[in-house]
């Protein structure tokens, strides 16, 4: 059975200077069986011809937000309720788990200082939990294959290394062995490919963020997806936060 791990990061991994208004990093994973993500495709691609008239729009929050890039049909306010409540459902109704991590950046620097690596840190978190939640669905003929969106060619080879070096060294909970038997393959992706998990995995990134950053405020778009956080029990193992 084949599993997809698609990655996207909201924030900037940057310590040593960064926006205090936003001073977060956030990585988050959209887990999601080969079935289901054809399922979430299908779902997806109906969305985009009933807006624009076919699928080639990326779907992106800031965009989306900013009413930019595409959504400019969004100004429009009974286009932009329907929109919403269709994407809405989407990100509601669909079969898949997230696994994040935030780093704090202010509290997590007074902790461990500006030198930490905090992509290393998150990616090693958000892999050890995928690792636990395959575990948990006791099949023994899962492969998974990890998708991340393309930055940079100095950054795709940073995010190259950090895969490797966690595949190759293992976490403190998770040995190789245990990581090489379900991680088949990482693939970097250009947003112009239209990679329908990363879009996904963008939706669900910010909203996390500022629930992480204010757990008080109003969050709809995290309140339609906090039921898709990996949990065991009353524990949120897909939402980690560091420090």
């Amino acid at each position: 059975m084949k599993y997809f791990l698609f990655l996207d990061e909201c924030g900037d991994q940057n310590l040593a200077n960064f926006d205090i208004s936003f001073p977060i990093f956030t990585l988050c994973g959209i887990l999601i069986s080969e079935n289901d993500y054809y399922d979430m495709g299908l779902k997806v691609i109906d969305l985009k011809k009933k807006y624009w008239d076919d699928k080639k729009i990326i779907l992106h929050s800031r965009d989306i937000r900013k009413c930019e890039k595409g959504f400019e049909i969004l100004f429009n306010l009974d286009i932009k309720k329907s929109f919403y409540e269709d994407i809405n459902l989407i990100m509601k109704k669909c079969q898949y788990t997230i696994v994040s991590c935030s780093v704090l950046k202010e509290s997590y620097i007074r902790k461990y200082g500006r030198l930490s690596d905090v992509y290393g840190l998150s990616l090693s978190y958000v892999i050890e939990r995928t690792i636990f939640f395959l575990d948990s669905q006791e099949k023994n003929d899962i492969e998974l294959h990890v998708f991340a969106e393309r930055r940079g060619k100095k950054e795709d080879t940073s995010l190259l290394n950090y895969y490797n070096t966690v595949l190759d060294r293992g976490t403190y909970f998770v040995k190789s062995s245990r990581i090489k038997s379900y991680f088949k393959k990482f693939e970097v992706r250009d947003k112009k490919e239209n990679i329908i998990g990363l879009q996904i995995a963008d939706l669900a990134a910010y909203p996390i963020t500022r629930y992480v950053l204010d757990n008080n405020a109003v969050n709809i778009a995290f309140d339609l997806i906090k039921e898709k956080i990996y949990s065991q029990g009353s524990k949120q193992h897909g939402l980690k936060v560091f420090p």
